[in-house]
C-alpha cells in the first residue's frame, strides 16, 4: 500500500459503494420514469375526461338554449290560446244574451271561462225571474193602485209668490203675444 493513495481494497470498496449508488440511482430513475409514465397516462386520461366534460357541457348548453326557445314558443302559444279563449268566451256571452233579450247585459259580466259566463247567466236569469214575479204580483194584486193613463190637466202657474216687477213684466209679455 502506498501512503498517498488507496490500496486495491479501498478502491474496490469505493467501487462497490459507487455501484450501490448507481444501482440506487437507476432504481430511483426507474421509479421516476414509472411515476412520470403514470402521471402522463393520468394527464392523458384527465385530458380525455376534460374533453368529454366539455362536450357534455356544450351539449347541455345547446339543450338548455333549445329548451328556452321551446319554452318561449310555448308561452307565446299559451298566450295566444288564452286570448282565443277570452274571445270565444266573449262571443259565447253575447250569443247567450242575444237568445234572452230580457236579460240586461250588465247582469252578466265578462268571464274568463265559459263556466263563469254560465254561472253569471244563471244568476241573471234568477234575478230577472224574481223581478218578473214581483211585477206580476203587483199587477194582479194592486190593480186599484195603478196610475191612470194620460197626463194631468194643465193649470195656470201660481204667480202669487212673484215680486210685483216680475208680475208686470209677465203681463206685458202676455199682451204682446196676443
Amino acid at each position: 500500500m502506498t501512503a498517498q493513495g488507496s490500496g486495491p481494497g479501498e478502491t474496490e470498496e469505493q467501487l462497490a459503494e459507487a455501484l450501490t449508488q448507481i444501482e440506487s440511482l437507476q432504481s430511483a430513475a426507474a421509479d421516476a420514469e414509472a411515476r412520470a409514465e403514470t402521471a402522463t397516462s393520468e394527464v392523458a386520461a384527465l385530458k380525455e375526461e376534460h374533453g368529454q366534460t366539455r362536450t357534455r357541457l356544450t351539449d347541455s348548453v345547446s339543450a338548455r338554449q333549445s329548451a328556452e326557445t321551446e319554452a318561449s314558443q310555448l308561452r307565446a302559444d299559451l298566450e295566444g290560446a288564452r286570448e282565443q279563449a277570452r274571445e270565444a268566451t266573449g262571443r259565447y256571452r253575447e250569443v247567450r244574451l242575444a237568445a234572452h233579450p230580457d236579460i240586461p247585459h250588465d247582469l252578466v259580466p265578462e268571464g274568463e271561462t265559459v263556466e263563469d259566463v254560465d254561472r253569471e247567466f244563471e244568476a241573471a236569469l234568477k234575478v230577472v225571474g224574481q223581478v218578473r214575479e214581483r211585477v206580476q204580483e203587483e199587477q194582479s194584486g194592486k190593480r186599484s193602485a195603478r196610475v191612470p193613463p194620460g197626463s194631468p190637466a194643465r193649470r195656470q202657474p201660481d204667480l202669487a209668490a212673484l215680486p210685483t216687477s216680475e208680475k208686470i213684466r209677465l203681463g206685458l209679455q202676455q199682451l204682446a203675444d196676443q
